[in-house]
């Protein structure tokens, strides 16, 4: 048996969580769910606090960008109430307020992907699958978080509605494109949605000391059309634990008739009792060679050293990352290609300048170029089958840098190199993608500035909740899960 050992110092900027049973908005979505279902709490008084903490902080933070009014979120609670109290079966997220990416369609919502082409459509007459089984399972959906334009760049800003910040400096960059990790973060919400080609959950969970899966393709069903063929882009749930997110998970997975990837997959389980056999790691902190910020691979190098502190077993490891990144360009691009054919190559000025530069590139591919991707995504993912059939996991650095200034559109230089494209700086993440195996990223410390720093950690295909489980074992050593920004 392994008994790890907990670390609960503190870590600057920030204040921990010791949170009086009054202040609901800082109960775990776990608590927060078994309260409305035991009756401790109502779904009305759980919207209310939510609620009132959007007013509070949303207009310092900007993630949510569109929300029910009071009134109609809050009939929306006591609908639940009422169903509790009549002895109604209750679902894994029954009474609980989520909000949802605005990249996905939401029933009576409208949905502007971030961009001017699509600003202004009425609301949406239908839910992508994962939004329904969301319903399905008691979830209230309140609104829609911010992304950048089509989720393109992992910071979230765009011409529609501006600039998401971090809850933990409002000075930068919450990260993207998956926006609504602010929301989380910050108190506002206790689980969003989000979804990820090239770190679009990983790079905000990292700056925002949150929880992101990207996860196994096909466990969340995706939208139907003829993307739902493609495991590059996924959807994975948004929490503050590891906990958490698998209670999500467990809402959001399952088949649907119209998205065959996923077809057949089972269900996923909430986490049971944390185990206790060793943990043994592969670790790499610059995954091939990548430019990683000094302060990022300081708090790097302390995560590692309380790991080992508490008994892990950690085992430098190289892998061949040699063409993967232009795999990974190639599958990208030409998945903006497949989305809106020629539009913003004949009406450039209704989209972003690099979403017009994605789509013009990947017009010119060839049919070799196309191959050569799939020949070498396959490759990586074999080359991680292997590595963790040794290891129960691989970790490295959840970013390169802590949280950029909120001005900066990307990241143009790290370390000394320089980027002429936004997805550059991206590689920590993208580099991982082709890999198709499950990454969760986690909080782990926070860097000499007081700003976050995360871990990406790659456990096996198809075994997310596993992943999870892992995830919450290193949650109890490092000890930063329970520290929050100071919003008021």
């Amino acid at each position: 048996m392994t008994t790890l050992t907990p670390n609960p110092a503190p870590r600057p900027g920030s204040v921990t969580t010791d949170v009086p049973p009054a202040e609901l908005i800082w109960w775990s979505a776990t608590r927060m769910r078994d309260a409305v279902a035991s009756g401790e709490i109502t779904a009305v008084e759980l919207m209310t606090a939510c609620y009132d903490r959007i007013d509070a902080v949303n207009d310092r933070i900007n993630v949510i960008v569109h929300r029910l009014p009071r009134e109609q979120a809050i009939a929306l609670a006591r609908e639940a109430d009422r169903a509790r109290d009549a002895g109604a079966p209750l679902g894994p997220l029954h009474g609980i307020p989520v909000a949802i990416k605005d990249l996905v369609d939401v029933a009576g919502m409208p949905t502007s992907r971030g961009s001017r082409a699509f600003a202004g459509r009425g609301p949406r007459e239908t839910d992508v699958p994962h939004v329904r089984k969301l319903r399905e399972a008691g979830a209230l959906l309140i609104g829609k978080t911010n992304s950048p334009e089509f989720g393109v760049g992992t910071v979230t800003w765009n011409d529609v509605h501006g600039i998401t910040r971090n809850p933990y400096d409002t000075a930068r960059h919450a990260g993207g494109s998956t926006g609504g990790v602010a929301a989380v973060a910050a108190g506002m919400l206790p689980l969003v949605d989000g979804s990820d080609s090239g770190g679009s959950l990983r790079y905000p969970a990292s700056f925002c000391n949150a929880v992101g899966l990207r996860t196994t393709p096909g466990l969340v069903p995706a939208a139907s059309g003829p993307g739902a063929w493609e495991p590059h882009s996924v959807n994975g749930p948004v929490a503050r634990t590891c906990r958490d997110a698998a209670l999500m998970l467990s809402a959001m997975t399952g088949t649907d008739e119209l998205t065959p990837l996923g077809h057949g997959l089972a269900a996923t389980a909430e986490l049971g009792t944390p185990g206790t056999t060793p943990i043994r790691l592969a670790w790499s902190e610059d995954l091939g060679g990548l430019p990683v910020s000094a302060e990022v691979r300081e708090a790097f190098r302390s995560v590692r050293r309380t790991l080992e502190s508490a008994g892990v077993d950690i085992v430098d490891v190289d892998l061949d990352f040699s063409g993967v990144d232009r795999a990974w360009r190639t599958i990208e691009m030409f998945g903006w290609f497949s989305l809106l054919g020629r539009d913003p190559i004949d009406h450039p000025e209704k989209y972003r300048d690099d979403f017009v530069i994605n789509v013009t590139e990947a017009s010119a591919y060839t049919t070799t170029e196309l191959v050569e991707a799939q020949r070498r995504r396959y490759e990586l993912y074999v080359q991680f089958v292997e590595l963790l059939g040794e290891y129960d996991a691989f970790v490295c650095p959840g970013a390169p840098v802590v949280a950029p200034p909120a001005e900066v559109p990307w990241v143009a230089e790290i370390d000394g190199t320089a980027f002429d494209r936004y997805f550059q700086w991206q590689r920590l993440a993208c580099r991982l993608v082709p890999s198709q195996h499950p990454v969760l990223a986690m909080p782990a410390a926070f860097g000499a500035s007081g700003l976050p720093v995360g871990i990406q950690v790659v456990g096996r295909y198809g075994r997310d909740v596993e992943l999870l489980a892992l995830g919450e074992r290193l949650e109890f050593v490092l000890g930063v899960t329970g520290v929050r920004p100071e919003l008021g």
